[in-house]
C-alpha cells in the first residue's frame, strides 16, 4: 500500500468530491541558471534626479543621463559597459562628492597664428572635440571657440573656460570632486590624418590637483542582504575604499549570505606602479585592469571589461574571455604598449592584461583576480583566472536551487529510501547522495566540472551527529580548466 505525502489535502476528509492538488517538486528537469545583474558605483552630479547612495534601476543611456547628470562618472560608465553588454539587468549605485573633495584641472594653451584653414582635434577622456580654424583666426580666438566646443559637448566628463589672464589658455575642469578626475587624459589628434594647422601649437596641461574620493561605507550598507549582483563595477583604487568593498564582497560570499560578486576596477600607471599596486591587493574578488596610455579613462575601461565578463560570464563562466573585444576602449600609441615580457610580469602582480590587434581593436588578453597568497603567505594559484569565482557561483546558485526544489518539505530519515511508501516525503543521505550525482552530471554535460567518478568516490552526505534533522554533504567538484597556454616543439628534419 502506497502512502503518499500529500501537501494539502486533509487525511480526515470525508466529504465527497474529487480533490486534486499540484506538487511542483519535480517540475523542473533541467539545470537552472542564474540571471546576472551588474552593479556600478560612482559619481553623480548636481543636475542629475536619483537619490544618492541608493541603488537605481537603470535601463538605458538616457535613463543614466537623466539620473546622474551628462557627462558625470556614472553616466559614462553605464554608457562603457552596455557596449559589451546591453542585456543584462544593471543597478548603479550613484554617490555624492566628499564635502572635503577637490576637483581636477588641466588646461590647453594656443599659440600662433594659423597660416591655413583646418581642424584642432581635440580628445578629453577619449571623446573626440574638433574646432574649426580660419587663416582669420587669432590664438584667443581659437581658444575661445574651443572651450565653447567643450562645453558644447554635454557628455564630456569637463568644463571649459578661457583663462581670465591669458587669452589663449582653455582651463578644463572636471565636473565631479575627486582623484578619480586626476586620470582624465587630454590629448590632440589620434587617428591619422588629424593634424593642427600650420602656424599654431597647443600645450597640454595634464590634469591634477583632484582630491579625496566619496566614502563608499554608506552607499555598501544600502547594498541590501538580498540584492544579488554578480559583477561589480569599482571606479575607485584608493586604500580605503577598495578595503571597504572586499570585506562587503567577502561578506556577501559566505554560506550564511551566498550573493557572490565579482569587483571589476582599473590603473592607471607605469610597470612598476601597476606591479606595485597589484602587489598590494590579495583578492579573489577584484579583477584590476590597466588603463596605462588609454585615452579612456579607468572607471570606462573598468565598466567596459565588466560588461564583458557579465555576457559572456553568463553565457558560460567557465569559458576564458581572451580574444574579446574590449570596444570602449581606444588603442594606446604602438610605442606605449606593454611587451610581452612587461604582461607577464602584470600577470604575476595580480594585473589583468589586454593586446591590440592590427586594427588597432583592444582585445582581452587574460582577466585575473589579484589574488596570490594563501592566508598563510604561500604562493597560490586556486583563484587566478576570474572563469574559477564566476563557475563556483554558478555551481553554488545551481545546486543550491536544486535541493530547494527537490526537498521543499521532505521529512529525513537513514537507510533505504526503499523502504518507506513511495509516495512519502521522505529523503535519506543516500537519495540525496545520488541526486547530487545527477546534478553533477548535468553540470558536467554544460562544461563546468569534469571527472565523474572522482566525485562519485569523494562525495559524502551524512546525518549531523548532533542535529538529527540536518545533513552534511561534503563534495569535491572537478572544475573545468581555461586553455591559456599553448607549448609545442618542432623537431625538424632535413
Amino acid at each position: 500500500m502506497m502512502a503518499i505525502s500529500f501537501n494539502d489535502i486533509p487525511s480526515t476528509l470525508r466529504v465527497p468530491w474529487c480533490y486534486i492538488e499540484f506538487d511542483n517538486s519535480g517540475a523542473i528537469r533541467g539545470d537552472t541558471v542564474q540571471p546576472y545583474t551588474i552593479l556600478a558605483l560612482g559619481q553623480k552630479l548636481d543636475t542629475g534626479t536619483s537619490e544618492k547612495d541608493r541603488p537605481v534601476l537603470v535601463t538605458s543611456e538616457a535613463q543614466a543621463k537623466m539620473l546622474f547628470g551628462a557627462g558625470s562618472m556614472l553616466a559614462q560608465m553605464v554608457e562603457a559597459c552596455r557596449k559589451a553588454d546591453s542585456f543584462t539587468k544593471m543597478y548603479c549605485l550613484p554617490l555624492a562628492d566628499d564635502p572635503a573633495g577637490v576637483a581636477a584641472t588641466g588646461a590647453i594653451t594656443i599659440t600662433g597664428t594659423p597660416t591655413e584653414a583646418g581642424t584642432i582635434v581635440t580628445y578629453i577622456g577619449g571623446r573626440r572635440i574638433t574646432t574649426g580654424v580660419l587663416v582669420s583666426h587669432t590664438a584667443a580666438n581659437l581658444a575661445t571657440n574651443l572651450a565653447a566646443a567643450i562645453n558644447a559637448e554635454a557628455e564630456l566628463c569637463v568644463t571649459a573656460e578661457v583663462d581670465g589672464t591669458t587669452a589663449t589658455k582653455v582651463n578644463v575642469t572636471c565636473k565631479w570632486k575627486g582623484l578619480t578626475g586626476n586620470d582624465i587624459d587630454i590629448r590632440l589628434n589620434y587617428y591619422s590624418g588629424e593634424e593642427l594647422p600650420a602656424g599654431i601649437t597647443a600645450n597640454i596641461t595634464k590634469m591634477s590637483g583632484g582630491a579625496a574620493n566619496p566614502d563608499i561605507a554608506d552607499a555598501l550598507a544600502n547594498m541590501g542582504d538580498f540584492a544579488h549582483y554578480n559583477i561589480i563595477i569599482m571606479p575607485y583604487t584608493d586604500g580605503n575604499n577598495l578595503r571597504l568593498l572586499d570585506e562587503e564582497l567577502d561578506d556577501r560570499w559566505g554560506p550564511l549570505r551566498q550573493l557572490e560578486g565579482l569587483a571589476f576596477c582599473s590603473y592607471r600607471g607605469t610597470l612598476s606602479e601597476l606591479s606595485t599596486f597589484g602587489g598590494g591587493n590579495n583578492t579573489q574578488n577584484l579583477c584590476v585592469v590597466p588603463a596605462t596610455e588609454l585615452p579612456t579613462p579607468t572607471w570606462e575601461v573598468a565598466a567596459n571589461a565588466a560588461g564583458i565578463a557579465s555576457y559572456y560570464g553568463n553565457i558560460d563562466p567557465a569559458r576564458p574571455f581572451q580574444t574579446l573585444q574590449m570596444s570602449a576602449l581606444l588603442a594606446p600609441e604602438m610605442d606605449k604598449r606593454f611587451t610581452l615580457q612587461e604582461r607577464n610580469i602584470l600577470l604575476y602582480d595580480g594585473i589583468s592584461t589586454w593586446k591590440v590587434d592590427d586594427a588597432s581593436d583592444v582585445r582581452v588578453e587574460r582577466f585575473i583576480t589579484t589574488y596570490k597568497k594563501s592566508p598563510a603567505g604561500a604562493d597560490d594559484r586556486s583563484y587566478l583566472d576570474i572563469c574559477t569565482p564566476l563557475t563556483l557561483g554558478r555551481l553554488r546558485y545551481s545546486l543550491r536551487n536544486f535541493l530547494l526544489l527537490k526537498y521543499p518539505r521532505h521529512k529525513l530519515a537513514s537507510g533505504d529510501i526503499t523502504q518507506f511508501g513511495a509516495g512519502q516525503a521522505i529523503a535519506t543521505p543516500d537519495s540525496i547522495k545520488g541526486d547530487c550525482i545527477a546534478w553533477f552530471w548535468r553540470q558536467m554535460d554544460q562544461g563546468l566540472v569534469e571527472d565523474v567518478n572522482s566525485f562519485k568516490s569523494g562525495i559524502i552526505v551524512e546525518r549531523n551527529a548532533n542535529d538529527e534533522n540536518r545533513v552534511d554533504i561534503m563534495m569535491t567538484p572537478d572544475l573545468v580548466n581555461q586553455l591559456m597556454v599553448i607549448a609545442a616543439q618542432m623537431r625538424f628534419i632535413l
